[in-house]
This record gives structure tokens, C-alpha cells and sequence, in this order.
């Protein structure tokens, strides 16, 4: 098993959106890349983002990119649907340097690349969120999600 940090906006149907994928083993709503943290909440800097375990030998970060433009406008920064700030960004953070490798690959093969707003940062810090983030729309499907529904369930196993 492999880890990699999705970020996509939201982060309820980002989670809901990658456990339907084929090798994807495990996913956990968390944040990643911040530059503080305080009791209270206060997440500065960081990306609503999806902790995503998968089997590379079933799928690839190449892979993941592919489902996860399914669901975000890459073109756009700091925002995801109506969802606007620093922390709907979308990205994709790693502590494996092949798998910065492959995303970053992956990018520059669209011919659309510079103007391309996702991130692939090495993963300098994660925070999982609280526990009434986790699996959200599992637990309450009708829930804000920006994903439109058709697409949250496409690949639902």
C-alpha cells in the first residue's frame, strides 16, 4: 500500500468520491500543507485534502490524477464550485518523490499544462480532520457536496 494527499476542494466529496475508485484501499478527510494550527480550529494555510492508501499495483498516481480531474476545474485557484479560499486549493502532496514525479509527469503531458492551478508540493505537514468530517456523506447524503451526485457515485463499487 501507497499514500498520496489529494486535494480537490471540499473534502467531504473528495473523500466519497476517491473510496469508490478501483485500488483505492483506504481514504481519511484531513488537512495538508498548512502553516499553523490552533485549537480553535483555525487552519491556516491549509488545503482540505484526502488521505488516499492505494495499491499501485491495481492503480497509479497517474491513475488517481485522472479520476480526480473528473471532478475539480483544474483552471482554478482557490476555488472549487462555490467553495473560494486558500483552503479549497487543489493539490497533490506526497513524502514519495516518485509520486511528485508521476503527478508533476502527468501535468506536463496536457497541452493545457501552464494553465494548470494544481499544486504538487511534498507533504510538509497532515492533520486528520475531526471525526464528523470523516466518510460525511456516507452519514448524511442530502449534506453540502460540489461534486455533483452523478459524478460522487460513478465508479461506486
Amino acid at each position: 500500500m501507497e499514500t498520496i494527499y489529494l486535494a480537490g476542494g471540499c473534502l467531504w466529496g473528495v473523500q466519497a468520491f476517491l473510496k469508490t475508485l478501483p485500488g483505492v484501499e483506504f481514504t481519511e478527510a484531513g488537512r495538508a500543507n498548512g502553516s499553523s494550527y490552533t485549537l480553535e480550529g483555525d487552519y491556516d494555510g491549509y488545503a482540505e485534502c484526502v488521505k488516499t492508501e492505494f495499491a499501485p499495483d491495481v492503480i497509479t498516481v497517474s491513475g488517481l490524477m485522472e479520476y480526480l480531474f473528473e471532478i475539480i476545474d483544474p483552471y482554478s485557484l482557490n476555488q472549487q464550485g462555490p467553495d473560494m479560499g486558500e483552503k479549497y486549493r487543489t493539490g497533490v502532496y506526497s513524502e514519495s518523490l516518485e509520486h511528485l514525479a508521476e503527478a508533476k509527469a502527468f501535468l506536463r503531458e496536457r497541452e493545457d499544462y501552464g494553465a494548470i492551478m494544481v499544486e504538487v508540493l511534498p507533504l510538509t505537514n497532515y492533520i486528520k480532520s475531526a471525526e464528523e468530517h470523516q466518510d460525511r456523506l456516507d452519514k448524511y447524503p442530502d449534506d453540502y457536496c460540489h461534486i455533483p451526485k452523478g459524478l460522487l457515485y460513478k465508479y461506486k463499487r
